[in-house]
């Protein structure tokens, strides 16, 4: 009987779109993500919780727009910085999350993702789906579903 295993030299691959917001870095699943947007014209939504920038018209889609520091509960910004939005979408809605900076396409392992370490910010583990450990930084991976339970 042998004894030899056969698997892949790498685990599956999964590629990640990744963002800075307040100064961590983030990665969301690139299967998950529509396009990158400068959000002009957003209009505020009377009574909408903060987490709301607002709306704005893209390309004929209403979408409504996440303010991701608001929701990871980071301070606002300081002036003059223009944020970048994530579009992704979930049950047939779009959604824009704004975020302070895009970064590049990172392709990682699978199976170097690990789950939220237990000092991860309780205010981000709640959103993340896990790690990644990368050189000499942290990478969160959001869970773009429980972003969207606003």
């Amino acid at each position: 009987m042998s004894t030899t295993k056969t698997h892949a030299s790498e685990g599956a691959m999964v590629e990640y779109v990744t963002a800075m917001i307040g100064g961590q870095l983030f990665g969301l699943p690139i299967s998950r993500v529509q396009d990158v947007f400068m959000p002009e014209r957003v209009t505020r939504v009377p009574l909408s919780s903060r987490e709301i920038a607002g709306v704005l018209n893209l390309r004929g889609r209403i979408v409504t727009v996440v303010d991701m520091r608001a929701r990871l509960g980071l301070p606002k910004p300081e002036h003059g910085k223009v944020p970048m939005a994530v579009g992704v979408d979930l049950r047939g809605e779009s959604y824009g999350l704004l975020i302070d900076q895009i970064g590049e396409v990172l392709r990682l392992s699978e199976d170097g993702k690990e789950d939220n370490p237990v000092n991860l910010d309780p205010r981000m583990a709640k959103l993340a789906g896990g790690v990644h450990r990368l050189d000499g930084q942290l990478m969160v991976v959001l869970d773009v579903d429980r972003v969207l339970e606003l």
